[in-house]
């Protein structure tokens, strides 16, 4: 063996491994700091359970009626659970819910907002308009509205979604929630809720809705509230 080699192969050995320990070090540094799912995947039929058969003067009465996103794989990959119903009341208008949920959010929530919904299935919307509706003394809470209309429908929408702790009322805010949660190593859950009557007196349909949402935050529990609303829980 050449005195070069006999000197050399340890040198290199210990370089070998100096290298590896450094490669092992930063892909644990880089593990550590993957963003992870911090709510686990509810139940099935979570959503049935907690969110009340009667809401204030309402009462459930089916789940069929509503516009629902798209049933495609883009569905199944965004939420874990869609809850619809109808809920009526003696001289009021009848409200359509939507709850839909993910435990993994990533942003792709933005793709089955109403805004894209409802031009699928025929109907002309008006701008949406981003408000505030007053919950007492929780805050006010961030939503959307839109008239959507069909030649023999004509459906006003409030909307609003959240993102781990926030409440974002746009694309943009929405993207900057997840990316905002990545930071701080986690992948945020995010619900979007939808409520909305079918009139054509939009006056009476945005008190009827706004009287609907503010009874369905008063009667859910603290636990489902937070889920609902976040900080305004």
């Amino acid at each position: 063996m050449a005195p070069d080699e006999a000197t050399e192969g340890p040198v290199s050995s210990r370089r070998q491994v100096i290298l590896g320990g450094a490669l092992l070090a930063v892909s644990g540094l880089a593990y550590a700091r993957t963003p992870k799912p911090v709510v686990a995947p509810p139940r099935d039929g979570f959503f049935e359970d907690v969110v009340p058969k009667a809401v204030g003067p309402w009462s459930f009465v089916t789940a069929s009626g509503l516009v629902l996103p798209p049933e495609d794989e883009l569905s199944d990959r965004l939420y874990n659970e869609v809850l619809t119903r109808v809920y009526s009341a003696p001289g009021r208008l009848p409200i359509m819910l939507l709850v839909a949920y993910s435990n993994v959010q990533d942003g792709m929530l933005q793709l089955h907002r109403p805004e894209t919904c409802y031009p699928v299935g025929g109907y002309r919307l008006t701008e949406t308009k981003t408000g505030q509706l007053g919950l007492g003394p929780r805050g006010s809470l961030p939503v959307r509205t839109f008239t959507a209309s069909a030649p023999t429908r004509v459906e006003h929408v409030l909307y609003w979604t959240r993102i781990g702790p926030e409440l974002p009322t746009s694309w943009s805010n929405q993207r900057l929630s997840v990316i905002r949660a990545n930071l701080r190593g986690e992948i945020p859950d995010g619900i979007l809720i939808r409520a909305s009557a079918v009139t054509p007196d939009a006056k009476m349909a945005q008190q009827e809705i706004a009287t609907f949402v503010r009874s369905l935050v008063s009667a859910v529990d603290a636990k489902t509230r937070a889920l609902f609303v976040g900080p305004l829980a």
